[in-house]
């Protein structure tokens, strides 16, 4: 996934979190916003130091950039997504992930 389509700066994370919506299942939860002027979605990974060592959380990462980049034809963009990880996520593989993913992006209308 190239650069232009992560978030990467503490600010613009804390403010998905705090104006954006929130959706979550068992293994990840994500918070979006609508950004109208933006060309392109943008997305931030989050998976903390409870999941397990660095490697399993590397894992976890870049399971979900690839989830991305399967779908980023599909995905609406003009909007700023969060993805954190939940504790179930470290015993996923990337099929697994991949479809918890798209459960939540189509339960919010992003794709």
């Amino acid at each position: 996934m190239k650069k232009k389509y992560r978030i990467k700066k503490n600010e613009e994370f804390q403010y998905v979190f705090r104006h954006g919506k929130s959706f979550a299942n068992r293994q990840l939860v994500i918070y979006y916003i609508k950004k109208p002027n933006q060309e392109h979605f943008r997305v931030g990974i989050s998976v903390g130091k409870k999941i397990g060592n660095a490697v399993t959380r590397n894992r976890i990462k870049r399971y979900l950039r690839e989830a991305f980049q399967d779908v980023q034809p599909q995905i609406n963009a003009a909007y700023d997504i969060v993805v954190i990880a939940r504790n179930p996520a470290k015993n996923m593989g990337y099929a697994e992930i991949k479809r918890s993913l798209m459960h939540l992006l189509h339960k919010e209308k992003l794709i």
